[in-house]
C-alpha cells in the first residue's frame, strides 16, 4: 500500500532517485507526466510515500528499492573505458572492482585517460556532484607537447570556447618544463565536466595532450592507490561530499 503520510515510508521520487535510474528533478518530472506507477496503479502526486514492498515503475522500468550504499574511489589505468559494459569486448571499470550492488561511475574518464574516478549506486549523490551548478572541483596533470606561454596560460585560466560555448575559469600551473623534450607537465583545476574539456582547451591554444591523468575530485585523492587499485570511502568522506553538494 502507499500514501500520502507515514513517517516509516518514503517519498516518491526520492526513492526513485536513489535507485540510480535518474536524478530526484527528473524522477518529479516523470511523476508529474503520469510516466510512475505504484503498484500498478498511475500516481501524479510527488507527495506519495512509499513502502519497501511497493512494485515501482517508471516507463515500464521496475525499480528497485534502495540497495545498501556503496561509494568507491578507482584509481583508473588507460586504455579501460568508463562504463559498465561494453559491447566491443573491452575492459571497464567494473572489471577492477569486486562489488555485489549495482555500481555505476560518477561522471566519466577517457579511455586513454588516467586517475580518480569515483563509482556508487547512490544515485542522488551522483547526479549532485555532476551538476554543473555545485561546482566540484577536478584537478588533472597533463603533459603537453611544447612549452606554454604566458599568454597561452592566461587564455586557459580565463575560460576557452569549445563547441560555441565558453568554459569557466580554471586554475594553471606549470609543474615541469623540458626543454630537450619540448613538452611541458600542466596542472589544470576545472570544475566542469564536459566532454574532452582538458585535452580541447589545450588543443585550443596549440599543445596536444599526451597524457592526462585526474589527480584530485573535490577534496580526494589518490594517495595510497596504485593504477587499477580501489577503496571505499569512509563515512566521514560521504559526510563531507554531501555537505559539499548542498551547501
Amino acid at each position: 500500500m502507499f500514501s500520502k503520510c507515514g513517517d516509516e515510508m518514503e517519498r516518491l521520487q526520492k526513492v526513485i532517485a536513489n535507485s540510480g535510474y535518474c536524478s530526484r528533478r527528473k524522477a518529479e518530472e516523470e511523476i508529474k507526466k503520469g510516466h510512475v506507477t505504484v503498484n500498478g496503479k498511475i500516481v501524479v502526486e510527488l507527495g506519495t510515500k512509499v513502502e519497501g514492498t511497493d512494485v515501482i515503475e517508471v516507463n515500464g522500468t521496475v525499480i528497485r528499492k534502495e540497495e545498501q550504499k556503496e561509494y568507491i574511489l578507482f584509481y583508473k589505468p588507460r586504455e579501460v573505458i568508463t562504463s559498465v559494459h561494453d559491447d566491443k569486448g573491452r575492459t571497464t571499470v567494473l572489471d577492477y572492482i569486486d562489488s555485489k550492488v549495482r555500481i555505476y561511475p560518477v561522471g566519466r574518464l577517457d579511455y586513454d585517460t588516467t586517475g580518480l574516478l569515483l563509482l556508487t549506486n547512490d544515485g542522488e549523490l551522483a547526479n549532485l556532484l555532476m551538476h554543473p551548478k555545485t561546482e566540484i572541483e577536478k584537478v588533472y596533470v597533463a603533459k603537453v607537447r611544447g612549452i606554454l606561454t604566458g599568454t597561452e596560460i592566461n587564455k586557459l585560466k580565463n575560460g576557452i570556447v569549445i563547441d560555441g560555448r565558453k568554459t569557466s575559469r580554471a586554475k594553471v600551473k606549470v609543474r615541469k618544463i623540458d626543454k630537450k623534450s619540448q613538452t611541458s607537465i600542466i596542472e589544470i583545476t576545472i570544475h566542469e565536466g564536459r566532454n574532452h574539456q582538458v585535452k580541447k582547451m589545450f588543443e585550443h591554444v596549440g599543445h596536444e595532450v599526451l597524457k592526462l591523468k585526474r589527480e584530485r575530485f573535490a577534496f580526494l585523492d589518490l594517495k595510497g592507490l596504485h593504477s587499477g587499485e580501489y577503496r571505499y570511502l569512509s563515512i566521514k568522506e560521504i559526510k563531507k561530499l554531501y555537505a559539499l553538494v548542498n551547501k
